[in-house]
């Protein structure tokens, strides 16, 4: 019979080597935040100039280290591309956002795969699509209503499939979409709460974080089921 090679887990005690970077990594995006959203409140545009296009890099970076799925990392970064696109006051730039927030949602899809999730949630996010894109339509500019409409399929599908990860990674997702509604109603000229940016950031930089540590949650538990034994080699 041949040797079956078992990688060793860290010596209780001992933090495994990526533990450090991955910490300090995490607190930085924890300050990146921080002073986004105190830039938002103060109106201190130039804060959240700054600190907006590092969250998502920071956080992929985190990911990285603490070796997520590449599809966790891609999704991270094509937010990242979204968040830069829309710090830009042009149609188009609003619209090349979209389509790099598109994409992610694309890995995250693919990242969910077939868990299983609730017929009874599907059915509530069904209502809230059809009813909030229902209500946003007449509202929209003309050459972005078909747009939006597609995205907020995708969107919404996002984060019904999110929920198959567990309680984090399906939160998240409904944080996802309600950022992004809070985004759509300010294109659409609906009356604002005060500071909405604060608010979109707010819900943003939290639906990407309890993604993110769903999804490392869900590959932890993943690598900590015992594995099935090995057959004797012949």
């Amino acid at each position: 019979m041949s040797a079956t090679s078992v990688p060793r887990a860290p010596a209780p005690g001992r933090a495994a080597p990526h533990e450090g970077p991955a910490r300090a990594l995490l607190i930085a995006f924890g300050v990146a935040v921080a002073v986004d959203l105190g830039s938002l409140l103060a109106g201190a545009e130039g804060g959240h100039l700054v600190a907006k296009p590092l969250l998502m890099p920071l956080l992929a970076a985190y990911a990285l280290v603490r070796r997520a799925p590449r599809t966790l990392v891609a999704a991270l970064l094509f937010g990242w591309g979204g968040d830069v696109f829309l710090l830009l006051d042009a149609d188009w730039a609003f619209l090349v956002g979209m389509a790099s927030f598109a994409a992610g949602h694309v890995c995250y899809l693919a990242l969910f795969g077939r868990a299983r999730t609730s017929p009874v949630l599907a059915a509530g996010y069904a209502v809230a699509l059809v009813t909030t894109v229902a209500l946003l339509w007449p509202d929209l500019p003309a050459d972005l209503r078909v747009p939006v409409a597609g995205y907020s399929l995708l969107l919404t599908a996002m984060a019904y499939r999110s929920s198959g990860l567990g309680l984090l990674a399906g939160s998240g997702g409904a944080l996802f979409l309600l950022s992004d509604t809070l985004i759509a109603t300010g294109v659409a000229d609906w009356p604002q709460a005060p500071a909405p940016d604060f608010w979109i950031m707010l819900t943003y930089t939290a639906a990407q974080s309890l993604l993110t540590a769903g999804a490392l949650a869900r590959g932890a538990a993943g690598a900590t089921s015992p594995a099935p034994p090995a057959p004797p080699a012949r």
